[in-house]
């Protein structure tokens, strides 16, 4: 576009004509400039993405590595730090409670005192959580699980020399067939018995046990049976 003006020269009146061309100069460097901007624009956007596109990979390697680690690290030292007590003890206690629940389940029908029963029902809640507990360690460590069910007195049992305070078949039957306060006085006699063979079991496993599970189990048998030793010997008249 052509822009002409007009002036007046200096010190005189002749006019003077000016023409100037408009070559769109602004417009043509403005187009360059947007230009370069866009495609730097551009190129930063698609490092930005091509970076979170790799973070977002690293990051989900990362945490499936953590994810996996812990826990077959933690499976690893659950099973390591056991030893051949723990594993007695476990192999030992579910049987020995096996038979003190089969015992307390008799109360129901037999005994005579509502203390007897309600001494039985918590022998029973108490213990047969504690037996799914110990199945489970011996599951988990590979050895093998006492069978539930197994005769009174039988080679399962009495082959262990720690068991104490087991019944064995003649007892059993006995208590079976008992009824009333006869019933009542048999059933503390033989679970008092019973109860201390327990504690003397969970009192080595406490001394020689490696598994902290385990020990913990162990006091806290000791705790409650021995508290219940002193339940039953009061509802014997025994001081």
């Amino acid at each position: 576009m052509t822009i002409r003006s007009t002036t007046t020269r200096p010190g005189t009146s002749e006019p003077a004509t000016t023409v100037r061309t408009a070559t769109g100069s602004r417009g043509a460097v403005r187009t360059p400039v947007r230009r370069a901007a866009l495609v730097l624009a551009t190129a930063g956007a698609a490092l930005v993405l091509a970076a979170c596109g790799s973070s977002d990979g690293d990051g989900g390697s990362g945490h499936a590595g953590h994810g996996g680690t812990p826990s077959s690290t933690s499976a690893a030292d659950t099973a390591g730090t056991h030893n051949a007590q723990d594993v007695a003890f476990a192999q030992g206690m579910i049987p020995h409670h096996q038979q003190a629940v089969e015992m307390a389940r008799l109360a129901a029908g037999r005994a005579a005192s509502a203390q007897v029963k309600d001494l039985a029902t918590r022998i029973e809640k108490a213990q047969g959580p504690e037996i799914t507990t110990m199945t489970g360690w011996l599951r988990t460590w590979g050895e093998d699980v006492p069978m539930a069910g197994m005769d009174h007195g039988d080679s399962g049992m009495s082959g262990n020399p720690g068991m104490t305070g087991m019944m064995d078949d003649k007892d059993m039957t006995a208590l079976e067939k008992a009824t009333g306060k006869d019933f009542d006085t048999k059933f503390l006699t033989m679970m008092v018995e019973h109860h201390r063979g327990a504690v003397e079991m969970a009192t080595t496993e406490q001394d020689k046990g490696a598994y902290g599970p385990a020990k913990s189990l162990a006091g806290s048998v000791v705790s409650a049976q021995n508290a219940e030793i002193g339940e039953m010997r009061k509802l014997l008249g025994q001081s």
